[in-house]
């Protein structure tokens, strides 16, 4: 029975993280984590952080890593705003710009915390079906709508958009606010970044978790126009103004400094992830062509529940969707050669066992 303090508590439905295990001897490919430390440099700042950072507050225009992010990507200060992690940064972003009466509009395969954060700040949302290969249906997003939002690499499936086709969804819609999400895009192609300076009403956000190796640090970005920019701004200093550590913002500028580390990382992960899929394809497994730091597969005679299960008994960890249309698939996060090596060789094993207790 309800009890009456009970009565006015706002009830959602959360997001579920990935399960963050920390066992001995664990392969962890659950979460899309980079395997590789990031640059030296982060390691030197740390060091050189002095005791005043911690004792006093850090600074709320987070100016340190705003003219890091300036500075690489060649682009006025204006036009960036950061946060904790891209979670931060999005959910401030549909707080700012979502408040129409119309839905707004993202897939029905996507990031599931679209849903939640919509759920909980009461905005209206529909989600177009992806087609049968996983891909975004354009014409799907002609119709009216508050705004939309999509991934680019999308997840869990990890298909890259052509930066055309994203420029056709923000063109025909460009009374609303448009919000491409690219945590992935580093390991995929060209950023809807090149498009921010054509379309005032595109967002594009990003995210230090994955390609530069510094998901425990959290530290989430945005790019577009400057008016974009201050509203994002206007919001935060009404929520929190002190959303960064000090330390996160000492060490993810230094991070975008290195841009050799950075770009030999890169390299070294798409190689991997290119390897893995080829290994996969001969053990018959099939998925969409990923862009990303993972790979959404199936197998074309295995469960995968029970092998999802299988792989965690072995402390081998993937991420697993019981869901429509994804209780098929694992997703598998790519990590190093090694761990990369180990996975294959369960599989195989597990796969050959498999075909001979189905004779």
């Amino acid at each position: 029975m309800m009890k009456k303090w009970e009565e006015n508590i706002r009830r959602v439905v959360p997001y579920t993280p990935g399960e963050q295990p920390n066992e001995s001897g664990m392969i962890k490919l659950n979460t899309n984590e980079n395997p590789y430390p990031p640059s030296p440099d982060v390691r030197r700042a740390l060091e050189e952080m002095e005791e005043e950072s911690f004792r006093l507050y850090p600074d709320p225009s987070a100016s340190v890593l705003v003219d890091a992010l300036a500075e690489y990507y060649h682009r006025p200060r204006e036009q960036f705003f950061t946060g904790v992690g891209s979670d931060d940064v999005l959910a401030m972003a549909f707080q700012t710009f979502f408040n129409s009466d119309k839905p707004i509009l993202f897939p029905d395969i996507t990031y599931s915390f679209y849903p939640v954060w919509a759920e909980l700040f009461g905005i209206p949302y529909e989600q177009p079906a992806l087609d049968e290969e996983f891909r975004i249906v354009k014409k799907d997003y002609e119709r009216e709508n508050g705004g939309i939002i999509f991934p680019n690499p999308n997840a869990p499936t990890g298909l890259y958009m052509k930066l055309a086709e994203v420029e056709e969804i923000v063109r025909k819609n460009q009374d609303v606010i448009v919000i491409v999400d690219e945590a992935y895009v580093d390991f995929a192609g060209p950023s809807a970044m090149e498009l921010v300076d054509r379309y005032e009403n595109l967002l594009v956000v990003q995210t230090f978790s994955k390609s530069r190796s510094m998901a425990g640090m959290r530290i989430g970005f945005a790019v577009g126009n400057p008016v974009l920019i201050k509203y994002l701004n206007d919001v935060k200093y009404s929520f929190n103004s002190y959303t960064m550590s000090q330390a996160a913002l000492s060490l993810g500028a230094a991070a975008m400094k290195d841009q050799a580390y950075f770009q030999k990382n890169i390299r070294k992960l798409v190689a991997t992830r290119e390897r893995t899929k080829k290994e996969l394809k001969a053990l018959g497994f099939r998925f969409p062509d990923s862009g990303a730091n993972f790979i959404f597969a199936s197998h074309e005679s295995c469960s995968a529940r029970e092998l999802f299960e299988a792989l965690r008994e072995r402390k081998i960890y993937v991420r697993y969707f019981d869901a429509p249309r994804l209780r098929d698939y694992l997703r598998i996060t790519i990590g190093t050669d090694e761990e990369m090596d180990a996975l294959l060789a369960f599989l195989q094993e597990y796969i050959r066992k498999e075909r001979i207790r189905k004779l």
